[in-house]
């Protein structure tokens, strides 16, 4: 059976981080924890991070692997991780909300897709930002995946 691509366990808030490197990892941790990818996609993480920025404005961060991550995804699978005080990812972007993830195939183009439609409505990164559970992060995301 196939594992939920973001389930109660893939989200984390009000985490207090302190750099762009530990929440890049903190993200990619849980991914890994949660038998979605192997520690190597976590270096993947950082590749792609090197190749182009993955902040994405309105506070929001999509770190993810490279093209060549492929062989280190098992399931395909999200993580969702609030920082409220931010994290400043260079010139002057500071990113609240990560959101990892991990594709197989070409999955991730549509949980992509599903991310891009949510956060792009302020309103909404106002409640992720302001949720107090677990629960109302994935009935925002509900359509995602």
């Amino acid at each position: 059976m196939a594992k939920e691509v973001l389930s109660r366990d893939n989200i984390k808030l009000n985490v207090p981080l302190s750099g762009k490197e530990e929440a890049i990892r903190y993200t990619g941790e849980i991914l890994v924890n949660g038998g979605y990818v192997d520690a190597g996609y976590i270096d993947k993480m950082f590749e792609r991070e090197e190749m182009a920025s993955t902040y994405m404005g309105n506070f929001l961060a999509i770190p993810h692997g490279t093209e060549d991550a492929k062989k280190n995804v098992f399931e395909t699978g999200i993580s969702v991780v609030t920082v409220p005080e931010g994290i400043d990812f260079g010139e002057g972007n500071l990113a609240k909300i990560f959101i990892g993830i991990a594709g197989k195939g070409n999955e991730h183009l549509e949980i992509l897709s599903n991310i891009a439609i949510v956060c792009s409505e302020e309103e909404n990164i106002e409640k992720i930002l302001n949720a107090r559970s677990e629960e109302e992060i994935l009935e925002l995301f509900s359509e995602v995946g």
